[in-house]
């Protein structure tokens, strides 16, 4: 993760953020994504944002830990598809945009932090590698944990990727599968979710969390976390997985099932 020069992210506390907000105290760097409107869906500049959040942790030796979180009743629905099909709007970020194509399943891998995700709403799709790709994951009871890809004619293949990391494989295919919600305490039990929280608590929680981080070396934990990138590297994966959602989303199927979702009817399929 080098997308960007050190010059820039030595001010990373003072840019100007057009999809999350960025704040640091305690040596605990904080993201929150900040798109209530689109329901946190994942825009292109969005990620572009989160990478510069993310490279900054990793090169600041003060950021021991990072915390994500969410505005909003929905954590994140997932990628935002008439923007990454090239309809991005207008949006007022100072960070530049990248030539690379950067690949939410690697942004975590190669922070080398202890990363924490605080799951208060609603989780779809793409927003599961906010919880995959995370050290701890501090989720209220009741939240809805959705994969409704296929229902839409699409199928999440970076997610199951991601998921398969920290879940039984078998549940993870039938999860993607057959496209249902996963209740929370059944997500713990599959390693999903580290720490079922309650709204009361869920700060109380974190904060234990960053207690317990912070009480240890954070050299010993990023050059472990190093070593943990090394010997699991999937760079190549997530190309070739971002390249077969492509190519979904372009089939009739996944064209009808947009298509459906839009107009609110149930989809026809004919295996196109």
């Amino acid at each position: 993760m080098n997308f960007f020069e050190q010059s820039l992210l030595d001010q990373a506390l003072d840019q100007k953020y057009a999809f999350i907000k960025v704040g640091f105290q305690d040596h605990v760097l904080s993201i929150t994504l900040d798109r209530v409107e689109k329901k946190n869906a994942l825009h292109p500049h969005m990620v572009t944002e989160l990478a510069f959040a993310m490279q900054y942790a990793k090169t600041q030796k003060d950021v021991w830990v990072v915390v994500l979180a969410s505005q909003g009743d929905v954590f994140c629905a997932g990628a935002d598809l008439k923007a990454f099909m090239g309809m991005v709007g207008e949006y007022d970020s100072s960070i530049p945009e990248v030539k690379e194509n950067i690949l939410m399943g690697e942004i975590f891998n190669k922070v080398h932090k202890p990363v924490i995700t605080k799951v208060e709403g609603k989780v779809f799709a793409g927003g599961f590698f906010f919880l995959a790709g995370a050290t701890y994951v501090v989720c209220n009871e009741g939240v809805r944990l959705g994969l409704p890809e296929v229902k839409r004619g699409l199928y999440p293949f970076q997610v199951m990727a991601a998921l398969i990391n920290v879940m039984p494989k078998r549940q993870v295919i039938d999860w993607c599968i057959r496209g249902y919600d996963l209740d929370v305490q059944k997500a713990a039990e599959l390693g999903l979710v580290t720490h079922v929280s309650t709204p009361e608590n869920i700060d109380a929680t974190i904060q234990g969390l960053i207690d317990d981080i912070s009480a240890n070396s954070p050299t010993a934990i990023r050059m472990g976390l190093e070593a943990l990138d090394t010997i699991t590297e999937q760079s190549a994966e997530h190309k070739y997985l971002m390249e077969m959602l492509q190519k979904t989303i372009q089939s009739k199927d996944g064209q009808e099932g947009l298509k459906a979702f839009r107009e609110k009817r149930a989809p026809i399929w004919t295996g196109e």
